[in-house]
């Protein structure tokens, strides 16, 4: 199938600055964390045929693969206390939404929050 993202994730120097208002979210519409996931784990070089478990952390719905290797969470409204408790668990990759975050204050201490926890982490936000 096509890609999960719209074509402003790939080239947003292709975009006008009057389009970016239409452009808030960088996933297609009608794409799944499943769909999000699958696609991650290609990205990254994750066998599809790992272990996939679902977990609730800090009340969001997380994807532990591979034992821990990559935790993703595509939820919305995550908050610090979620990003915590996955950094906490020191993951070789961790992914989440942009448009996921559930404000500014999140997403600016987002790599503090890792740096203090898991400096390690591989760190990827769709």
């Amino acid at each position: 199938d096509s890609t999960n993202m719209q074509d402003v994730y790939y080239t947003p120097q292709a975009m006008a600055q009057s389009l970016l208002d239409l452009t808030i979210d960088n996933i297609k519409s009608d794409r799944t964390p499943e769909d999000l996931l699958f696609q991650v784990m290609l990205e990254l070089g994750v066998a599809l045929s790992s272990k996939i478990e679902e977990t609730i952390i800090a009340g969001k719905r997380v994807f532990r693969v591979a034992d821990g290797f990559l935790l993703a969470c595509f939820d919305a409204g995550v908050t610090t206390e979620t990003v915590t408790a996955i950094a906490k668990q020191k993951p070789y990759y961790a992914v989440f939404r942009d448009s996921g975050m559930a404000n500014d204050s999140v997403a600016t201490t987002f790599e503090q929050i890792f740096r203090t926890y898991s400096s390690e982490t591989v760190r990827k936000v769709l």
